[in-house]
């Protein structure tokens, strides 16, 4: 049986406390860095929720370290 992976999400107060950053840390990350992946927001209004697929930071993270382990 072949399936396809789960895409979990988490919350982007759930995100700061992951990567130890304030919530104007992460949109400083985001700003500084635009392969930091992007978020999907739950509604149009700029209070609406905002989530990032947790498979896409594992990997931003996992190719922040591969970068700093090829130098």
């Amino acid at each position: 049986m072949n399936t396809s992976p789960v895409k979990a999400l988490i919350r982007q107060s759930a995100l700061c406390n992951w990567l130890d950053l304030s919530r104007s840390g992460l949109d400083k990350l985001r700003k500084k860095d635009p392969s930091f992946p992007k978020p999907l927001k739950d509604g149009e209004s700029r209070q609406a929720a905002a989530y990032y697929v947790v498979n896409e930071v594992e990997a931003w993270i996992q190719s922040r370290i591969d970068a700093r382990d090829a130098v």
